[in-house]
């Protein structure tokens, strides 16, 4: 699915910031990996670069076996609406529309014909456990309702790869269990998952989860892990 080798994202003019530090990694399709680490050291950035919303300043980024570093604008935006789903820790949802039409907007991206939109909207936000707040705009629901509908959202295209970024955040753990359960059962489904995370029993849940600090991957937690679980070097 994805094949990093030695990726970098590179800030500012003289005095230079590697936001992501020479990252080597390989993830297959089916997996869930973690990525683990305080704020500020690179996994947003990381990414925001597997789904191709930023491009990497070094390295080689192979997407499905494409190499996409240094493709053009066209061919990145089209590889994501096609594969991609991105679930955002400060949701992303536009005021001014209702759940349902929220989750829309990805489908609208995609140029699903507007019978099967409407299906799929409907299915979304069943699995999610929102179809009595279709009609709700983001200001008359919860912070998990919110949530949910940005994860239906992510999940209504059908996507191959799934980037969750803190995904949990802002949720109480009641909520951030119900969104975990809602991406591994997406795995499970056969979809990639790649999170980022600060939450530790989360990272648990993952095939592979790293330590990433400074814009590299390390195999150093800041907390123990429970017995057995893998903790990954890049």
């Amino acid at each position: 699915m994805l094949r990093l080798t030695d990726i970098s994202k590179i800030y500012g003019g003289k005095v230079k910031t590697r936001a992501v530090d020479g990252v080597t990694l390989e993830i297959g399709a089916g997996e869930f990996v973690a990525v683990t680490g305080p704020s500020g050291c690179g996994k947003s950035t990381l990414l925001h670069i597997m789904g191709l919303i930023d491009t990497p300043s070094e390295g080689s980024l192979l997407f499905m076996g494409e190499e996409v570093a240094g493709a053009s604008e066209k061919r990145l935006t089209q590889l994501q609406r096609e594969h991609v789903g991105f679930v955002f820790q400060n949701f992303n949802l536009i005021d001014e529309l209702t759940a349902a039409e929220n989750v829309e907007v990805a489908l609208i991206y995609r140029r699903v014909p507007g019978r099967e939109r409407k299906e799929r909207i409907a299915e979304a936000l069943e699995r999610v456990g929102l179809t009595a707040q279709a009609r709700q705009r983001p200001g008359q629901l919860s912070g998990g309702q919110q949530q949910r509908v940005a994860l239906a959202r992510a999940l209504v295209s059908r996507p191959k790869l799934i980037l969750a970024d803190e995904p949990t955040g802002s949720l109480d753990t009641a909520n951030g269990e119900v969104v975990m359960d809602l991406l591994t059962e997406a795995v499970k489904g056969g979809a990639t998952l790649v999170m980022a995370t600060h939450s530790f029993s989360h990272a648990e849940r993952a095939d592979r989860a790293y330590r990433m600090l400074d814009g590299r991957l390390t195999g150093n937690p800041a907390s123990p892990w429970s017995p057995g679980f893998k903790v990954m070097t890049g």
